[in-house]
């Protein structure tokens, strides 16, 4: 098991996206076509929530088409893309499902999380996030790198 603490109270799961669920690179096709690279262990995380009946949230800077697919192959319950201040967006989150700060955790890797994560009391990032966010007061980091794992480490965390 990792080095992740997380309480037995959390009933959602929030994160941002690329740098957490990727790994933080968009593949550009000759035609211009953007693509995102997406580990299976990361995926089975979503299918491993959902299962043990967490709720999950999707706050990403960007759209695209593998947090759409994603999100209706698991039925997540909360997917805001192309957002630029993503702290009003977790806060009205937390607000509509009532969580307490023990009911939720961020994760996040660039300093758009920033706030995000000041907000959480649970917040973690990945190996590889921007050196600000690795300052954050009571982050966790992964062990596993963003795109490869790293998601799956909360998940693994939480459910045992």
């Amino acid at each position: 098991m990792g080095k992740l603490k997380l309480p037995e109270t959390i009933k959602m799961v929030i994160t941002d996206f690329d740098g957490v669920v990727t790994d933080n690179c968009v593949y550009i096709s000759d035609g211009g076509t953007a693509a995102r690279k997406l580990n299976f262990k990361d995926i089975m995380a979503f299918s491993m929530l959902r299962k043990n009946n967490y709720m999950i949230g999707i706050i990403s800077g960007e759209k695209n088409s593998a947090i759409e697919m994603l999100a209706e192959k698991f039925r997540i319950e909360e997917v805001h893309q192309n957002v630029r201040i993503k702290i009003d967006v977790l806060k009205n989150i937390v607000s509509r499902y009532n969580l307490s700060k023990d009911e939720f955790v961020y994760i996040g890797d660039d300093i758009n999380d920033i706030e995000c994560l000041n907000f959480s009391k649970y917040k973690i990032t990945v190996p590889h996030s921007v050196q600000k966010v690795k300052e954050v007061d009571g982050i966790q980091i992964t062990e596993n790198n963003a795109g490869d794992g790293a998601f799956r480490e909360v998940a693994d965390c939480l459910i045992g």
